[in-house]
């Protein structure tokens, strides 16, 4: 049973690393923080044989065959479904726009220009972020959606294959970053305008490592070595509690590992699943050698990362801006000297993390598709609004001069971007969904000593491609 409810929890969080990369709570979401809650189940019915019912004038003791049991009202709500959320009413306007309460602010008076220059009225209403999705394909079919949406482009499996979504022509797509314009794309065709791109990368503290170390076989060395002297304390902060596909990403590819392979027009097949590949279980191979070393722990929190690396006990992590930017506990707020760069390679093959996008989407149900086309590929792809969109969410540009002109004054924002070159966008294909479980639980057993790291990435592929079979 606790096995099971470690699962649940792991989806749970994972869910908000999808982030990480997807997802779009500005704090605690962007942390990947997983956290584990226990449901208290039970695994077979008991049958009564004898019961006494409670009135309001007598207290009632219920007997069965082979235990006892007490429905307590924290117990009801667990099992309770939770209510659905109510559906946004379209407002009164010709050009109907969904954001957040971080984009909002900034859409607003350009949806405004824009309907005045076109003679017609816009809206933009504010949804939290998490519920666009699911808004989205209740309100869409019944003509009380939205023309535009703002997303995540691991979305996309979702809504495209749906039919939620309409596809979207970028004349200047040049303009943009190659792995973005990659990422809001769906079996080769566009579907959003990319606005800001996010991935993890290296930190090293500059005190501790004054110079990069070339390959991750050096930054191993260098890790053991300072924990070994008593400098440090953890060698490589990165989390994996209890095991975390997502931040192991990078070093997975560098050991050689890939997680679903392509077909010929680029896309992804899911029948090709990486894990158990002559390449995945290498990668498994390794995940043990560096368990074994000690450079990987089992257990290492998004708490233990950040304080960690913030008060100079680890000489390096492997986070995303989010731990930069975090305002009581980020690097920046605790003052430690540090760089961001690209996550260097193992036996010259690139880590490569993965990146994150988020974009505007039209709406396959939009009432005025010609103007929310014109107004996502029009208004929102210029160089100052990508810019104002960075400076109210805080995640780089997805535009290219825009990017250029950010990366100019941030050193992280250069580094970050650095290491999203080498990135891939994390698949977005409706596979995905299952394989988050049974990878996490691989890394968790190899990182506790429990498995092999060929046998975990076989028995997770198995299980992956079992719960892709169930569809």
């Amino acid at each position: 049973m606790r096995a099971s409810r470690r699962l649940i929890a792991v989806v749970a969080g994972l869910s908000i690393i999808a982030a990480a990369c997807g997802s779009d709570d500005d704090s605690s979401a962007d942390e990947s923080d997983t956290t584990e809650a226990e449901v208290d189940t039970t695994e077979a019915a008991t049958e009564t044989t004898e019961a006494e019912t409670e009135t309001t004038e007598a207290e009632t003791e219920t007997e069965t065959t082979e235990a006892e049991t007490e429905t307590t009202e924290a117990e009801t709500e667990a099992t309770t479904p939770e209510t659905t959320v109510p559906p946004v009413v379209r407002a009164e306007a010709d050009l109907v726009i969904w954001a957040d309460d971080t984009r909002t602010p900034v859409i607003t008076p350009l949806a405004e220009a824009f309907g005045e220059a076109n003679g017609i009225t816009t809206a933009v209403q504010e949804v939290n972020f998490d519920d666009i999705r699911d808004r989205l394909a209740t309100a869409g079919p019944a003509g009380e959606g939205p023309d535009v949406i703002i997303g995540a482009h691991d979305w996309l499996g979702q809504l495209v294959t749906s039919g939620l979504l309409a596809p979207v022509d970028l004349p200047n797509a040049a303009d943009f970053s190659e792995v973005a314009v990659q990422a809001m794309s769906y079996d080769g065709q566009l579907y959003g305008v990319p606005y800001a791109i996010e991935n993890i990368a290296l930190l090293r503290n500059v005190d501790l490592v004054p110079e990069a170390p070339a390959s991750l076989e050096e930054l191993e060395q260098i890790a053991l070595g300072l924990v070994e002297s008593g400098e440090a304390e953890i060698p490589l902060a990165i989390q994996n509690d209890p095991g975390d596909p997502f931040h192991n990403f990078p070093l997975y590819t560098a050991a050689g590992g890939y997680l679903f392979g392509q077909n010929p027009d680029g896309s992804l097949n899911p029948d090709d699943l990486g894990l158990d590949s002559e390449g995945g279980l290498a990668a498994g191979a390794q995940f043990q050698a560096w368990a074994e070393s000690g450079l990987l722990q089992a257990g290492l929190s998004y708490d233990i990362m950040i304080e960690s690396f913030g008060n100079g006990e680890a000489p390096f992590a492997i986070t995303g801006p989010w731990a930069v930017a975090d305002p009581d506990r980020g690097f920046k707020a605790t003052g430690v000297n540090y760089v961001v760069e690209p996550i260097p390679p193992l036996n010259g093959t690139t880590a490569s993390p993965f990146v994150g996008v988020q974009g505007f989407m039209v709406s396959a149900f939009a009432e005025n598709p010609l103007f929310a086309q014109t107004f996502i590929t029009e208004v929102m792809t210029t160089e100052d609004v990508q810019t104002d969109l960075f400076v109210a969410g805080g995640r780089p540009p997805a535009n290219i001069s825009a990017f250029e002109a950010a990366a100019a004054g941030d050193p992280d924002i250069e580094g970050f971007g650095q290491s999203g070159i080498n990135g891939q966008p994390m698949p977005a294909i409706p596979e995905m969904g299952s394989v988050w479980s049974a990878w996490t639980d691989a890394y968790a057993l190899i990182l506790n000593g429990t498995s092999s790291g060929e046998q975990a990435f076989q028995d997770a592929a198995d299980q992956i491609r079992a719960l892709i079979a169930e569809g």
